[in-house]
């Protein structure tokens, strides 16, 4: 199973993508500001250093220090943070050691002159009372030797690291308060426009007698909104010429049918008039399955709440009533919103091939993949890919003869499958395993 970390919906992806760009700007920001208090450590505890130990040079130079290094001036003149010693000191316990600031310190000592062989630099972390509170600090401790002599300094400057931390996690939860919510808001606005269009083109793509959907969200799905409703009226319209104007052709067609039916009965010869009459008769069947198929998806019937469970049983019932193998097994108590009349001749065209081609059928209501399947299941040989995807075509038959007999024009998958899309679901044909075919009405979910 393949792990997919991007989502899917407008909304998720907007609000990921915001929370990344975010949390990048503040690692940059983190490693600026790590950065420039790195600078201001060295600028200001090197240049303190520095500037200590030059005064220190000088007045041990005057012999200002005693045999310890301590500063022998008078008490309000004794510097605490500066020894000179004969020997370089041991490294302060605890202490974190600082090249950055060794190397700078070093290069100002050049800079001014100052012949320095090795310089060595410690931060030692303290906690200094201030107030009611205490003020995070670290002690500085730098030892510059210089020809024989090393000189220490001490220095504090403020730790800084925690609070900085802290400073930007706040920061950040801040920005994502600020920035996302009203992301979240945006996009859920749209996003519910865009559902909403979503659920009216499949529920009822044509709409023939739905109101048009509102216009709302943002101005883009607003437009959006409008292009739909109106590709929706003109669809409606041409499907209302269409169905005009094929009640013209059939009523016009069957007129002279009905004519020539009355003029063939009227022949004499009995094998010929038989052969007459079945021609006509076929040629009555097949308009009125062309009929059929070309109002599938629209007619005046509107839809109902339909127990599929009862719906079932009754479809069974009729057929077993004829003496056919028709049989309703696992049928779930399901309500959906559809046309009776259509839904009932869609099964009715699967139940007619299960029956013509696989014996008998198996009829049952399951709950799928989000949606509602009413399955006609047969046991005979099955369809290989290229007739699933052929068969479902208008005048496609697995029986290559258009014998009515056998199996008829083979228009009876093409009209459950426009009456399938009509109700916004689907057709589906798939081998069963072990042998057999299902054929699948798949409904939206109430």
């Amino acid at each position: 199973m393949r792990l997919r970390l991007w989502p899917r919906s407008l909304v998720w992806q907007l609000v990921v993508a915001v929370a990344l760009m975010l949390f990048l700007a503040q690692a940059i920001n983190f490693a600026l500001l790590v950065r420039g208090q790195k600078q201001q450590l060295l600028a200001h505890g090197g240049g303190m250093a520095v500037a200590r130990i030059i005064d220190a040079i000088d007045r041990d130079r005057r012999g200002l220090f005693d045999a310890q290094g301590r500063d022998v001036r008078p008490q309000q003149h004794r510097s605490q943070r500066v020894r000179a010693l004969d020997h370089s000191p041991p490294p302060p316990v605890g202490g974190k050691r600082l090249p950055e600031l060794s190397a700078y310190v070093a290069n100002l000592l050049n800079e001014a002159d100052v012949p320095v062989q090795h310089v060595d630099a410690w931060a030692v972390p303290r906690r200094m009372p201030v107030g009611e509170g205490k003020i995070a600090t670290q002690s500085v401790l730098v030892v510059a030797q210089v020809g024989s002599r090393h000189y220490l300094v001490k220095g504090r400057i403020p730790a800084g690291g925690d609070r900085l931390q802290g400073f930007l996690v706040w920061q950040t939860l801040s920005l994502y308060l600020l920035l996302l919510v009203p992301v979240i808001l945006i996009a859920w606005r749209a996003a519910a426009s865009l559902r909403a269009l979503t659920r009216a083109a499949r529920a009822d793509p044509i709409g023939r007698d739905a109101p048009p959907l509102e216009e709302q969200g943002p101005s883009d799905v607003r437009e959006l909104i409008r292009a739909f409703n109106s590709y929706r009226a003109r669809i409606a319209t041409m499907l209302a010429d269409k169905d005009r104007m094929l009640g013209a052709v059939g009523h016009d067609l069957r007129t002279p049918l009905a004519s020539l039916r009355v003029r063939v009965e009227q022949v004499e010869e009995a094998p010929l008039r038989e052969k007459m009459i079945a021609s006509i008769e076929e040629m009555t069947a097949m308009l009125t399955d062309i009929l059929a198929l070309a109002r599938s998806g629209s007619g005046t019937e509107a839809q109902e709440q339909v127990a599929l469970a009862s719906f079932v049983e009754r479809l069974a019932a009729d057929y077993q009533e004829q003496g056919k193998a028709v049989l309703a097994t696992d049928v779930a108590d399901v309500t959906v919103a559809a046309r009776p009349m259509l839904l009932r001749r869609a099964m009715r065209n699967l139940i007619d091939n299960a029956i013509a081609y696989g014996h008998r059928a198996r009829l049952q209501v399951q709950m799928a993949e989000g949606r509602v399947r009413l399955v006609v299941s047969d046991d005979g040989p099955g369809l290989s890919e290229e007739q699933i995807d052929t068969l479902i075509e208008p005048f496609a038959r697995g029986e290559q003869s258009r014998n009515r007999a056998t199996g008829g024009a083979g228009l009876g998958l093409s009209i459950a499958r426009e009456i399938a899309a009509g109700e916004g679901g689907a057709l589906i044909l798939a081998n069963r395993a072990g042998g057999g075919l299902d054929a699948i009405i798949a409904l939206p979910r109430p």
